[in-house]
């Protein structure tokens, strides 16, 4: 798509590439109708000098927990449950949760938590709950989702519900299995059934095949000198990518592209309707898009998206980012495939969002 706008955005960041601090990456800006620009520079793979397209696969990590939180408020606009519930009311394996008060390595005193965990509370990594149990590593995708939520239930929380942030993927794996229980459905097929499929997502998966697998950016890092590039692994997930013996991650498990990225973007920049058919509600939207975390904490989180001034979105662990800019009505979809980069290459996001945003017009 030559426009003057994927000119200017491949104008800057093809320097990042030709300095060698990054491999390449695959953007996409749409408004409410329609895509503006899809730009790609460098390179899916380097060594093979494969160049970075519309259709490039990357895993998109935690841009999965918007996914997830929206596939969730489905049900809670059904009827079938409320953000303020405790958890435990949908998986009884809650109940009686303790919360730690001292711990070192001879001893641990617990106490009960002043209320149990809450819907919002898995919703806005306020639960009090680890980032992940020991059962779930060195690989994150090895455990069935029943089971890894099953190990966070049996774990005394780290603190008072609502009274800290921590970043964590326990809540939205929690809030997969909820999906589970809630539909009767397996949480894989929930997500297809009433979210990538509907909205056209057609590459997004949580098991991409041995075809699309051809198409999924390497992973690259810095060197050991941190002034070029190797090529790496995605060190949380077990290969090969297509085995069924692999389990999805509501917390961070997707394979997507830009463009499906966008299309889910969209439809929250339409304040839940795309291409004519509904999802969300205008106030669910609304109540995902604004700011959960309770009001005496910093962190600014909604339910599923970090929340900035007239924007929302979400990023990936390897450097994947997705925004919604409210208030120029605009989708920002930039994907890359990065464990770390050197030099300044960590700019190249900024340096995409600055030639999207400078002199927009609307």
């Amino acid at each position: 798509m030559e426009t003057k706008l994927t000119r200017r955005i491949v104008a800057a960041l093809q320097p990042f590439v030709d300095r060698g601090v990054l491999a390449g990456a695959a953007t996409l800006v749409a408004d409410r109708e329609r895509v503006l620009s899809r730009a790609c520079v460098g390179f899916a793979n380097i060594a093979a000098r494969e160049p970075m397209r519309p259709g490039t696969m990357f895993w998109i990590a935690s841009q999965t927990k918007a996914m997830t939180a929206a596939a969730l408020m489905m049900l809670v606009e059904e009827g079938k449950v409320a953000i303020e519930d405790p958890v435990e009311k949908y998986l009884p394996e809650f109940k009686d949760q303790w919360m730690t008060v001292e711990q070192d390595g001879q001893h641990m005193l617990l106490k009960k938590p002043a209320h149990p965990i809450t819907v919002r509370n898995i919703l806005t990594h306020t639960s009090g709950m680890p980032f992940a149990t020991g059962v779930e590593l060195p690989k994150r995708d090895m455990l069935p989702l029943a089971n890894a939520v099953r190990s966070y239930a049996a774990m005394p929380l780290q603190w008072e519900p609502d009274t800290k942030y921590s970043y964590a993927n326990t809540g939205f794996n929690t809030a997969g299995r909820m999906i589970e229980v809630l539909s009767g459905m397996s949480y894989e097929e929930f997500m297809n059934a009433r979210l990538f499929q509907p909205l056209g997502m057609k590459d997004t998966t949580f098991w991409p095949t041995r075809k699309q697998i051809t198409r999924l950016a390497r992973v690259y890092a810095p060197d050991a000198q941190k002034t070029g590039l190797v090529e790496s692994n995605i060190e949380p997930l077990t290969y090969p990518l297509d085995s069924c013996k692999r389990f999805p991650m509501p917390g961070g498990g997707l394979f997507s592209t830009a463009t499906d990225a966008g299309r889910f973007c969209q439809m929250m920049l339409n304040r839940g309707v795309l291409d004519g058919r509904r999802y969300l509600s205008e106030s669910m939207v609304a109540a995902m898009s604004r700011k959960q975390t309770p009001a005496a904490l910093s962190d600014s989180y909604g339910l599923g998206f970090f929340i900035g001034d007239g924007v929302y979105g979400h990023g990936g662990a390897y450097a994947t980012n997705m925004t919604i800019d409210t208030r120029r009505g605009l989708v920002l979809v930039f994907h890359v495939q990065h464990a770390g980069f050197p030099g300044d290459g960590s700019n190249s996001q900024a340096a995409f969002q600055a030639a999207v945003t400078r002199e927009w017009r609307g």
